[in-house]
């Protein structure tokens, strides 16, 4: 079975290959020696890729294994960026692109 790993690694190269400049952004918070929580990422429910379209809208994708579903807010994430005029998007797979960024 491939891993949201490994499903992740063939969309960025399908984007590169479209000369669509990617980022992987990982989320999440871990605690420090001193116990603190540091979070990193964009916000909580940010997308797995983060990108900039050739005509220089923004571009998030949540990456997700097949049959698995997105957080409530993964969802309010891919919703504000469309709402603003960017590209957002669940992908299962590289072929999954070809419906999103046409």
């Amino acid at each position: 079975m491939t891993s949201e790993q490994d499903i992740l690694s063939l969309i960025r190269l399908a984007l590169s290959e479209r000369g669509i400049i990617s980022w992987r952004n990982n989320t999440g918070a871990l605690k420090d020696k001193d116990g603190r929580l540091i979070r990193y990422g964009l916000c909580p429910g940010s997308s797995d890729i983060i990108g900039i379209m050739p005509d220089g809208r923004f571009l998030a994708i949540e990456v997700k294994k097949p049959g698995k579903n997105p957080t409530p807010e993964q969802l309010n994430f891919i919703e504000a960026v469309r709402r603003h005029g960017g590209i957002a998007s669940v992908v299962h797979s590289p072929e999954d692109l070809a419906g999103l960024l046409g």
